[in-house]
């Protein structure tokens, strides 16, 4: 179980902190006209931000595990497991039904990632 949550966590990790650090370095119209076409229902201020969450919670995710500190794990898991429930929301809004299977995963590992941390 032990290596389950390891690889979950470190994936998780990884994961945001790409997608955050694109949502922080890359415009928004740009992603807007190709991969997130939601962001362009967004200000910059809300785009960044939320990129900025995705690295913190990323970061969270590795430094907790680092400090012992098992309920930031479990906080910053169920984070991002809320950010996933607004992507899928978002897709469903836009009619993108179809780009709803991976923040649905990412969404099922965040909460086993978010249950499963020991001496919480």
């Amino acid at each position: 179980m032990d290596t389950a949550l390891s690889i979950a966590q470190a994936l998780l990790a990884a994961i945001f902190l790409i997608t955050g650090t694109v949502k922080l370095t890359q415009p928004r119209e740009k992603m807007a006209a190709g991969p997130m076409r939601w962001a362009a229902d967004v200000t910059d201020a809300q785009f960044r931000s939320l990129g900025a969450l995705e690295v913190l919670a990323a970061v969270a995710l590795i430094a907790a595990a680092a400090l012992g500190a098992p309920i930031l794990t479990a906080l910053a898991a169920a984070g991002l497991a809320l950010t996933m429930i607004g992507a899928i929301a978002t897709h469903m809004r836009l009619g993108e039904a179809n780009r709803i299977a991976v923040p649905a995963v990412l969404l099922v590992v965040a909460l086993f990632v978010a249950v499963s941390v020991p001496g919480q």
